[in-house]
């Protein structure tokens, strides 16, 4: 027996929320949506930086 007294053989059914095939599907969806909506910020934030050049850092004291 291992040290919650279960062995690998038995069968447990998983603690907390178990998410449909459909909720998983979404999920996924919605995290790549997030990550290149993330991606196209990081890449509009970069080009207008190399536009404005080093006048980004030029300002009136």
């Amino acid at each position: 027996m291992g040290a919650h007294g279960i062995s690998m053989d038995e069968k447990r059914e998983p603690e907390g929320i178990v998410l449909t095939e459909a909720q998983l599907r979404s999920r996924r969806q919605r995290s790549i949506a997030i990550a290149l909506a993330l991606g196209i910020l990081v890449v509009l934030f970069f080009a207008v930086t190399l536009v404005k050049g080093p006048a980004v850092l030029v300002r009136p004291l």
